[in-house]
């Protein structure tokens, strides 16, 4: 279980988020909406540990955490564009978790596979749509086993029956026990795919 409690988060004097606090329960997905400038990344950014809090206490089963444990899927998935489909998974399971080569592929090919994408472990981020990107990213997330999984806006470059295939494989996730924390700006795809649903604004609003 997650807890976040009474977060708080300032930029130069101004404050992006004030005493933000929810609990989201193992195997739930929590959606977090609204506009931009809002802070609903650097939300995602602080619970994943690449951004630091000012105030406040982010917990997993009632301790602090590491944030290994959570796996983030970027708005602009981030592959290395150097690298295949297999190597862009494999990576970080090799160097992090020091899992062998043979090993590593393995549990890439099944995530590959679970995420319909077999048969591409030989291609290159430019020979893939954005949604085939998307699938690459979140296989790579799970490669390292994380707790939870934290997804950036993971609609807004997709046409409507792209976002239809998402939704599936956000609940198809779900089904396996993944607790996953999205940040959208999309009322409709959050409404969909959420256990509960936590609405932020701009502080300047108050």
């Amino acid at each position: 279980m997650l807890e976040v409690k009474n977060l708080s988060k300032e930029f130069n004097g101004y404050r992006i988020l004030r005493d933000i606090s929810f609990t989201l329960k193992d195997g739930e997905i929590m959606t977090i909406v609204g506009p931009s400038g809002a802070g609903k990344t650097t939300l995602l950014r602080i619970i994943a540990g690449l951004e630091t809090k000012d105030a406040g206490e982010i917990l997993i089963d009632g301790k602090p955490y590491d944030s290994g444990k959570v796996g983030v899927v970027f708005q602009d998935y981030n592959l290395f564009s150097n690298l295949n489909v297999l190597q862009n998974i494999t990576l970080a399971p090799t160097l992090v978790l020091k899992k062998s080569k043979t090993e590593a592929e393995q549990d890439a090919r099944l995530l590959l596979k679970r995420l319909q994408m077999s048969g591409r472990e030989q291609q290159y981020p430019y020979e893939l749509s954005g949604g085939q990107k998307q699938r690459v990213a979140i296989a790579r997330a799970l490669a390292m086993k994380p707790r939870i999984l934290c997804y950036d806006e993971p609609t807004s470059a997709l046409d409507p029956n792209l976002r239809k295939e998402v939704e599936k494989m956000i609940l198809s996730l779900k089904k396996s026990g993944l607790t996953q924390l999205i940040i959208t700006h999309d009322l409709n795809f959050a409404e969909n795919v959420a256990d509960q649903m936590l609405k932020v604004r701009p502080l300047s609003e108050d």
